[in-house]
């Protein structure tokens, strides 16, 4: 699920991604909102929003806005040269690392919060969340080759749409070929994209109002775990191969 392999990736493992990614994303972008009143991954909004205050000349507000905007960018730029540089040097495993270090971040974020909140850091913390969330996303984007974005909402539904509406033309003409197949996946895997992130929002929203902080390093602790064991059980499988019988 989080190795870029040589032969083509499969739906299912997509699937699976997206369950674990957008799901973690749903909840993080709830939890951002219950403790700031923000979305951090919400970047159309966060962008009119932006047009808005260069309308009212609002200059904290267009810094801090333009700032997170940056940040996610700048997130999902690093990603890609951690990506690019781990696959040229035959880093299997570099989409983990990228999602491990993630995890360290989250709750190093949360441990932060926990015990030095302020609200006079609010607007440095989404930043950060806001950097980590293209972070997020682009590691998902790439593994998967575009088909699963985490956060990108907007765009996942307008996949769905389009792979619909592929799908209706394809029953009216009665066409059953492999194509047609591979859109059926590709709408299924869109869904459970879409699905996961709303209920990540929800559990996220239910968790934040329990356990407050708490609830945002579980998720960083929860994609630590993950990436750990699927770098453990590559370089497990890699050895087997590798080692005489």
């Amino acid at each position: 699920m989080l190795i870029k392999l040589k032969r083509t990736r499969t739906h299912s493992e997509d699937r699976n991604l997206a369950i674990w990614l957008a799901t973690a994303a749903g909840m993080l972008n709830a939890i951002a909102l219950g403790a700031f009143g923000f979305f951090p991954s919400h970047m159309t909004g966060n962008t009119s929003q932006l047009s808005n205050e260069l309308s009212n000349v609002d200059l904290r507000n267009m810094l801090f806005l333009g700032t997170t905007l940056l940040a996610f960018v700048g997130g999902a730029i690093t990603a890609r040269i951690a990506v690019i540089s781990g696959l040229a040097n035959g880093n299997r495993i570099i989409f983990c690392q990228v999602l491990l270090i993630e995890g360290f971040a989250l709750v190093a974020l949360s441990l932060f919060e926990l015990f030095y909140y302020s609200p006079g850091n609010n607007r440095e913390i989404i930043v950060l969340l806001g950097f980590l969330m293209g972070l997020h996303n682009s590691t998902s984007t790439q593994l998967s080759s575009g088909r699963v974005r985490s956060t990108h909402i907007t765009g996942t539904l307008t996949d769905a749409g389009i792979a619909l509406a592929s799908l209706f033309a394809a029953m009216i003409r009665r066409d059953h070929s492999k194509e047609v197949v591979a859109q059926r996946k590709q709408f299924l895997t869109h869904i459970i994209t879409i699905l996961s992130f709303l209920l990540g929002g929800v559990a996220g929203l239910m968790l934040f109002n329990r356990f407050g902080f708490m609830a945002m390093c579980a998720i960083g602790a929860l994609i630590i775990c993950l990436s750990l064991a699927s770098m453990i059980t590559t370089v497990v499988r890699v050895n087997r191969i590798a080692s005489p019988l």
